[in-house]
């Protein structure tokens, strides 16, 4: 399936503001099932600086604010081709180890709520006790959008009883990764059925497994990764795989603004 996305992240200020970086993830990755047919991130008020490949394989942009601006505009768009493989990318490649995957990080550090997860699963093989921990997060953990802060870690999100896919995935994360499984977290973008325009970008976990690879579960929706979901950004955690993550100088107050599309081409 071919996909046509437009996302913009807009900054407002209410004063000049001498310089700024952001790094932009926003890039699809080039993977077994999914291709670029065309992508190009556009900048007002500010200038490209360059582009680079990170340890996880994301391609990240590098954006320096124009001198004394009062308004940044970052448009990504393209065209991605999707295939559905039913959630399997299969074997892992590049040369971050598989251990690595493992690590706990401060978003995803296991606590009581975590423990209490895992011992609620039940024994089976890796593949149906994976999906029976995507279930047993959404009960646990309801979905409410503006429920949960960005900051939030997975206990955070246990103790509230909702959050968003964010805190879904920490809390996988912790999970699986305590039960020795190579975890990762997945930023990208979702064709959603009832609407083209959205207001934030989606995310996902993988999960190593034996025999099987990288294989993907959204807690969220309930189901794994088809040709609906394009793959942008992985990491350790959400701070690793953000759309947009930067630095500012100046005190003036801002106002964001984020709009999202994905079509069918």
């Amino acid at each position: 399936m071919k996909l046509q996305i437009r996302h913009e992240t807009r900054y407002d200020f209410d004063a000049p503001v001498p310089f700024g970086l952001q790094q932009l993830r926003k890039t699809p990755k080039s993977f077994r099932n999914q291709s670029i047919e065309s992508w190009n991130t556009t900048v007002v008020g500010g200038q490209k600086q360059l582009s680079f490949e990170d340890y996880h394989r994301n391609t990240v942009e590098l954006i320096s604010f124009d001198a004394n601006t009062q308004s940044v505009s970052l448009v990504s768009e393209g065209v991605v081709d999707v295939e559905d493989t039913h959630g399997i990318l299969g074997r892992h490649e590049g040369s971050t180890p598989l251990w690595l995957f493992k690590r706990s990080t401060k978003q995803t550090k296991p606590g009581k709520g975590v423990a209490d997860l895992v011992r609620s699963l039940p024994q089976g093989e890796p593949l149906e006790q994976m999906h029976a921990l995507s279930e047993a997060i959404r009960d646990s953990v309801r979905y409410k959008v503006g429920s949960s802060q960005p900051d939030w870690c997975a206990e955070d999100a246990i103790d509230a009883g909702n959050g968003v896919c964010q805190d879904h995935a920490h809390v996988f994360l912790a999970c699986a990764r305590i039960l020795g499984h190579p975890a990762r977290y997945v930023s990208g973008y979702l064709m959603m059925n009832e609407t083209e325009l959205q207001d934030a970008t989606h995310a996902w976990v993988e999960v190593h497994l034996d025999g099987l690879g990288w294989v993907g579960f959204d807690v969220s929706n309930g189901i794994s990764p088809d040709n609906r979901y394009v793959r942008v950004a992985t990491g350790l955690d959400y701070a690793q795989a953000a759309p947009v993550i930067g630095n500012r100088f100046g005190t003036a107050g801002e106002q964001l603004t984020v709009q999202l599309q994905v079509a069918q081409q």
